[in-house]
Order: C-alpha cells, then sequence, then structure tokens
C-alpha cells in the first residue's frame, strides 16, 4: 500500500471567534485522489486553505510527508510539496500564460524553469497556442488550465483543489476531469478536491467524503458511492450535485 502523504487529526479552525472546522480527520495516501463533498458554507474552503496555511489552525495537526506542518507558513508548505489551486483561480490577468507559468516555476533556476515550464505545456496542449495572450482576457476553462499548469510548474506532490469546474462549460469539464486523472497517474500525484459536481467527482477520485457543517462523513470508496446511501442521506442529486 501505498504511503501516507498527508494526515489530519482533530484539526480545528475557523475566522475570529466564529469556529468552522470541528475536530477534521483525513488521511491520503500517495498518488490517491479523495473528493469531498459539500453544500455551500459547510466548509470546503475552509479545509483547503487550513491545509495550506493561509488560515491559522486552533486545534488540531497536520503532517505532510510525515513532517507536522500545522504551523508552517505557506511557502515552507508549498516548498514542501503542496500545491494549492484555489477558487476563482486567482491567476494573474495582466502576465501572459507564459509569465504566470514562470511564476509558479519561480523557485527553479532560470534554465530549469524553462525546461519545467515546457515539459507542463506538453502535458497541457491547450496552453501552447495561448503562452503569449494574457491571463485576463482568456475563457474561464482556460483560465482553470493554466492555474492548473502553474500549480505543477512548482513540482507539487499533493494538489488541493477548490471547485475547479464553477463556471466552466461541460467539454471543459471533461478535459479538466481527463487531464488530472492521467497527471495523477503519471507523476504519482495526490489530490484533494473539493466541489460540488457529483459527476465530476465519480469520474476523478478514489474514495469520497462528504462535509456538513465543518465535519466529515467517513469515506467511501468512489465506486460504492451511489449505493452507500450518502448522496440520499444529503440530497446531492437533488441540489445539482
Amino acid at each position: 500500500m501505498a504511503e501516507t502523504l498527508l494526515q489530519i487529526s482533530g484539526l480545528r479552525s475557523g475566522y475570529g471567534r466564529i469556529p468552522i472546522l470541528h475536530g477534521i480527520d483525513l488521511e491520503l495516501r500517495q498518488g490517491e485522489c479523495l473528493g469531498i463533498l459539500g453544500h455551500n458554507g459547510m466548509g470546503k474552503s475552509t479545509l483547503l486553505r487550513t491545509i495550506a496555511g493561509h488560515i491559522p489552525a486552533t486545534g488540531g495537526t497536520i503532517l505532510l510527508g510525515g513532517k507536522d506542518v500545522t504551523k508552517a507558513s505557506p511557502a515552507f508548505r508549498a516548498r514542501a510539496g503542496l500545491g494549492l489551486i484555489p477558487q476563482g483561480r486567482q491567476i494573474f490577468a495582466q502576465l501572459t500564460v507564459r509569465e504566470n507559468l514562470a511564476v509558479g516555476a519561480h523557485q527553479a533556476s532560470p534554465g530549469e524553469a524553462i525546461r519545467i515550464i515546457d515539459e507542463v505545456v506538453e502535458d497541457l496542449p491547450r496552453l501552447k497556442p495561448i503562452l503569449t495572450r494574457e491571463g485576463g482576457v482568456l475563457s474561464g476553462g482556460e483560465q482553470q488550465i493554466l492555474a492548473l499548469g502553474r500549480c505543477l510548474c512548482a513540482r507539487p506532490k499533493l494538489i488541493l483543489m477548490d471547485e475547479p469546474t464553477e463556471g466552466i462549460q461541460p467539454s471543459i469539464i471533461e478535459e479538466i476531469r481527463d487531464t488530472l486523472r492521467r497527471l495523477a497517474r503519471a507523476r504519482n500525484l495526490s489530490v484533494l478536491l473539493v466541489e460540488q459536481n457529483l459527476e465530476f467527482m465519480l469520474g476523478l477520485t478514489d474514495r469520497m467524503q462528504i462535509i456538513q457543517r465543518g465535519e466529515l462523513s467517513h469515506a467511501v470508496p468512489t465506486n460504492a458511492f451511489r449505493d452507500s446511501g450518502l448522496a440520499q442521506e444529503f440530497d446531492l442529486q437533488a441540489t445539482g450535485y
């Protein structure tokens, strides 16, 4: 069995005096894709931002590759192999596609950065004809693929993805799903994905969990999710998941 890459125990966090996460336990193995489904306001984005270090934990521990990073800076976690693709993508609108990718590869030497960017463009061929276009003029789907490429340029071991299908046309959603699945296998990447799109989750993940009011359900293998009763219990189908 693959070794554990991310282990979270009793994680708590929130905003000021407002608690959001209430003792999250989560484990993710190397090369595994775990999907977390939940309605808006249930703590999905807070969970990812806490793991990435953008929101301080108020309790519990976060181990990345066996090392305690609970109090580490976002930059330290990034150097340790953690990549975040935030909700809304947050690409640099005034920079070209190639310049956005260069931001992701900024820790590499100039020569190595060029090689990394070329490799990522080969993996994401949709970017090749638009390398000189500014990020702000791209479609939502192109921006999402660029955000993935920028993240890959940092050579992460674990990618955190927040609502990657939001505002994207179905054909691009399928392309992103297939690309992620291919790259995860080729690079032995781990992916922690929070989403509201159930079909996207079913086509990508190995296991799935539900987050409700800052707490996680037990994990269920994706191929058993429809029969687990979780979708019906949380009325996912009826709300567009």
